[in-house]
């Protein structure tokens, strides 16, 4: 029996809208911001080819992916 090297590391596949860039990050280089309605529901993240600030709106099975895969969440009441 091998060693475990420890838990899998989540990754999310994502694009840039501004270069058109696709590319995985990891749970620590998102934000996931749950509001009181879809325009206040999204997720973002900093476009790591051109440093792009990035927001997107997210639906309740994106929220469900992100949660589960470890993103930092804020709630807003």
């Amino acid at each position: 029996m091998s060693p475990s090297s420890g838990p899998a590391v989540v990754t999310f596949k994502a694009a840039c809208p501004e270069c058109r860039a696709r590319f995985e990050l990891a749970a620590d280089a998102l934000r996931l911001a749950i509001g009181g309605s879809r325009r206040t529901t999204f997720y973002s993240f900093t476009c790591p080819e051109c440093s792009a600030p990035v927001r997107k709106p997210a639906g309740e099975r994106i929220v469900e992916l992100l949660t589960g895969g470890g993103v930092s969440t804020l709630r807003s009441v």
